[in-house]
């Protein structure tokens, strides 16, 4: 199960977003930067679509305690040997759309204590050449962070075992 959670996610269904830029190094407003990072994320209805395939449409739920501070809580379960096993994070608003995104976030970021999407974590930190805030490449994620590269790794793994 676990290697099912946590097996990346086919490159179509990463997404790219800017984080740092070279703004305030050039004195601009962050839309003028001319190079900023890279973060990778997925969306939320595909980690729920990998909960669904690997634990059953029942064999998962998620709850969304709010925390005293404000803070957002989601809560996974899933059903292991009968027993609901639950892991937890959370999220405050976002900038964009603040009480959804921040439903999104706390549910993908408790799905990555289960392994799912957490190999995004590990990219390399990568800049690229921005047009209007937004990039104009997207890099190539390295062969470990793709379904097949994954599953090669798996597999030299169980034949050393």
């Amino acid at each position: 199960m676990y290697n099912d959670l946590r097996r990346p996610f086919p490159t179509n269904k990463v997404s790219w977003r800017v984080g740092n830029t070279n703004a305030k190094k050039l004195g601009c407003k962050p839309w003028e930067a001319t190079e900023g990072s890279v973060l990778a994320y997925i969306d939320a209805r595909d980690v729920m679509v990998r909960l669904d395939s690997v634990a059953g449409f029942d064999g998962w739920q998620c709850r969304y305690p709010l925390a005293d501070s404000g803070l957002l809580i989601c809560e996974i379960g899933l059903l292991i040997n009968d027993e609901w096993i639950w892991k937890s994070n959370g999220a405050g608003d976002t900038q964009v759309e603040a009480e959804k995104g921040k439903c999104s976030d706390a549910f993908k970021r408790a799905a990555v204590l289960w392994g799912v999407g957490r190999y995004l974590y590990s990219l390399p930190f990568t800049w690229v050449k921005l047009n209007n805030g937004k990039p104009s490449t997207i890099p190539d994620l390295p062969e470990w962070a793709t379904p097949e590269g994954f599953d090669e790794l798996i597999k030299k793994r169980e034949e050393t075992a």
